[in-house]
């Protein structure tokens, strides 16, 4: 279900929410847990495969260790293929990307994942309320 948005969701939200992605790819980029975690709201969640945490301190905490760990020197990617509003403070997003190791241009098939990100507008921002992401490949 999503809303008649040709009359009620601006350009600027749409820009807003298209622009969710880059703003991870580039706090992942600089290895910036603060950043990232501040893309999503405050009660925001992140589940990847195995994981689930709630809160940007919890987020935040988690990938100041995986930058220092096991996405040390890696970059990430993600494009969208489909966004719906589903309210003018709501929006549902679909991405494909992945995780980058040093030296790669391209996410090799075992890495590549498909994500949904649930975003909401508070007080005029756009922030990730839930975020989600599974192999894009079955095995």
């Amino acid at each position: 279900m999503s809303i008649d948005s040709a009359t009620t969701v601006t350009d600027a939200d749409r820009a807003a929410v298209a622009a969710l992605p880059q703003r991870v790819v580039a706090a992942w980029a600089a290895h910036d847990a603060t950043a990232f975690a501040g893309v999503f709201a405050s009660d925001g969640t992140l589940i990847l495969p195995g994981l689930f945490l709630k809160g940007r301190d919890k987020i935040g905490a988690y990938m100041d260790q995986a930058f220092a760990g096991p996405y040390k020197g890696t970059r990430v990617t993600g494009q969208p293929f489909d966004v719906k509003f589903l309210s003018t403070d709501v929006a549902l997003m679909l991405t494909e990307g992945g995780v980058l190791l040093p030296g790669e241009t391209d996410v090799a098939d075992g890495r590549a994942i498909r994500a949904s990100w649930l975003a909401t507008k508070v007080n005029g921002q756009w922030h990730l309320a839930a975020y989600q992401n599974t192999p894009r490949d079955t095995a």
